[in-house]
């Protein structure tokens, strides 16, 4: 038996309406009647029937003016309109009935077959057109929250975003299960309109969800659990009803992510194949973001393994170091400090090598070894640079790196400064000033190393900072470089005081940031 449907039927003659409307009855309709045009423009804002049945000439307000002003509402647009008429029944009446809108045209006498046929062909329409639509509008805001889960930077923001789009896409309590890297479970839930609301959660929940679905195997099981079942695996649920949802695995032995609806009023296939589209992707979501949170904190604890373990002590001298990794780079970068004593001096270095790999770091600690081989049997900064550079031309062509050395002497602040194209030493305090550009980066070609000489008063503090820390896309590095230089003016006796203030003054950074402050006592 044909759905049944809403229809207004439009005719000034009481005969004829009550006709139209029993054959309609007899279908299994719900008949509305209006006796004019304006009376059924009122009925339609109020009612939005699924169907209008309608005369073509009324005395208050001709059918075809109607039929137009019912397309022309964008409210109402989609309502199909079957005109019937027994007196403009011409070829260029029904040309103009289908110009104006409707969307199918009788000329009367009407057989009952002929009428109810006309009705459910054009209802068939309206009701897929209906689907097409509705389906065009979940998929486009089921796109829209896939890519608010993909843009989610941190696990409890992931879930937040799944479960409220959820709830709205489907216009129910959602609920989320999850276990991210740090092996605390997760589990948001929401009503729609609502922001999720954290609840507590145990690893035990998400284990008893998957012995009734997956086991330990990976894949994607669809499943309702009833409600008396639920509130055994979730004590504290308010859900009053059976819970439907979807367990992902992405791999076998990784934890599953769980995506649940109450399934009051039911859901349809459409309701399920969505929210199995948005478990998948909120499970390909938390693996891809477990996954870059294991790379980073590896790859952040390869960059630390390569720099020095402490800094020396060396009487004399104080010294604070910082090393700030990229915000959103996974990669290892090329960054480096060292700080050496040798003999009554001490040697300082910082350098960047281009790029942000896995490369870049090894080649980094290439120099940094070479560097500290230099230095064994004598000291002599302008060899010491130009055997980096031709470790970096012949082992590394193509390559470049930027590396400034100092060698300090505490007793008198006498200090040997050798600087390839890296940013100049900034002397702090009253009238803080950079030093003079130095030689060519290392890598490029053969050069000669110019051997500086400079002096750092007692309580005075020289800065070296790698571009990380002042480089930004939308600022002239004059400009920056003049920032830092201005805080320098004011960067007092505390030094871990300073490289805070000068770090925060950046903000994060789309490169690494290595830095290195001395100070003389």
């Amino acid at each position: 038996m044909p759905e049944p449907a809403t229809v207004l039927v439009v005719d000034d003659t009481p005969t004829k309406r009550y006709i139209l409307s029993s054959w309609l009855r007899r279908a299994g309709h719900r008949v509305v009647e209006a006796s004019g045009g304006q009376e059924a423009l009122d009925r339609i804002e109020d009612l939005r029937p699924d169907l209008v049945v309608l005369d073509v000439r009324m005395p208050d307000l001709g059918g075809y003016e109607v039929c137009e002003r019912i397309k022309g509402n964008p409210a109402t647009a989609s309502i199909p309109v079957i005109q019937v008429s027994g007196n403009a029944v011409a070829p260029s009446d029904r040309a103009q009935g289908h110009d104006r809108g409707a969307d199918a045209y009788l000329a009367e006498p009407v057989k009952p077959d002929e009428f109810t046929a006309t009705v459910e062909a054009t209802l068939r329409y309206y009701r897929a057109r209906l689907r097409a639509e509705r389906m065009a509008d979940r998929l486009a805001r089921l796109a829209e929250i896939t890519l608010r889960i993909n843009e989610a930077e941190s696990f409890d923001r992931l879930l937040c975003v799944a479960v409220e789009g959820t709830a709205e896409l489907l216009g129910r309590y959602a609920g989320v299960l999850a276990l991210p890297p740090d092996g605390r479970t997760r589990r948001y839930s929401a009503r729609p309109g609502d922001t999720a609301a954290a609840r507590t959660a145990s690893a035990d929940m998400l284990r008893r969800l998957s012995d009734m679905s997956l086991a330990d195997s990976a894949g994607v099981k669809s499943f309702g659990v009833d409600t008396a079942g639920w509130l055994e695996i979730v004590p504290d649920s308010d859900t009053e009803a059976t819970v439907y949802g979807v367990l992902c695995r992405t791999k076998h032995g990784r934890p599953p992510v769980y995506l649940g609806v109450e399934s009051a009023p039911s859901l349809d296939a459409e309701d399920r194949n969505i929210l199995r589209l948005l478990g998948q992707e909120l499970a390909l979501a938390v693996d891809a973001l477990r996954a870059y949170t294991e790379e980073h904190t590896i790859a952040l604890t390869l960059q630390r393994s390569l720099l020095p373990a402490r800094i020396p002590e060396i009487p004399g001298l104080g010294f604070c170091v910082r090393y700030q990794p990229a915000v959103d780079n996974v990669e290892v970068g090329g960054d480096f400090y060292e700080v050496l004593p040798l003999g009554d001096r001490a040697l300082v270095a910082l350098g960047d090598v281009q790029g942000h790999s896995l490369y870049a770091a090894t080649v980094m600690a290439e120099l940094r070894h070479a560097l500290r081989a230099s230095l064994i049997d004598s000291v002599d900064l302008a060899r010491s640079m130009a055997l980096l550079n031709a470790v970096l031309r012949r082992y590394h062509p193509g390559m470049t790196a930027t590396v400034c050395l100092l060698l300090v002497d505490p007793a008198t602040g006498e200090i040997e400064l050798v600087n390839a194209g890296h940013i100049p030493p900034l002397l702090a305090g009253k009238g803080a000033a950079y030093h003079r550009f130095g030689n060519l980066l290392l890598g490029v070609a053969d050069e000669t190393y110019r051997v500086d000489r400079m002096t750092l008063p007692e309580g005075g503090t020289l800065l070296l900072f790698t571009d990380g820390l002042i480089e930004d896309r939308d600022t002239l590095l004059d400009e920056s470089l003049e920032i830092a230089r201005q805080l320098a003016e004011d960067a007092g006796d505390d030094m871990e005081v300073f490289c805070d203030r000068l770090i925060a003054r950046f903000g994060a950074r789309e490169d690494d940031v290595a830095l290195v402050a001395v100070h003389r006592f």
